[in-house]
């Protein structure tokens, strides 16, 4: 049986071990995008929760309203350019790369 919980196949190719590869790293990487983006929620809703809602209530009032669309849209506004930039800068990277998935100084990029 293999790390991964899957029988292990010695007669494996070198190409089979490189899809394998490559797909693990497809779904580590979606997995951290997930976490990343619920914790940006999680934040974000804490910081405009406590700038707007400044006494408790049942309900909110409408300029409590406005100030969370305010604030969420702001931070949505902002992640996204954050976003850009970044997929921007490891598309640039992976280019980079070349074929052989390693950078000039012998490091390979996720």
């Amino acid at each position: 049986m293999s790390f991964f919980g899957g029988a292990s196949n010695p007669t494996s190719s070198p190409s089979d071990m490189q899809a394998r590869k490559e797909e693990m790293k497809q779904r580590i990487s979606q997995e951290l995008a997930v976490a990343n983006a619920q914790t940006l929620i999680n934040k974000i809703n804490d910081n405009c929760f406590k700038k707007c809602i400044t006494r408790p209530s049942t309900s909110l009032g409408s300029s409590e309203e406005a100030c969370l669309s305010r604030c969420l849209n702001l931070y949505m506004a902002a992640f996204d350019q954050v976003s850009k930039s970044y997929v921007a800068r490891i598309t640039k990277e992976r280019a980079a790369m070349g074929p052989s998935g390693q950078a000039a100084g012998g490091l390979e990029l996720l």
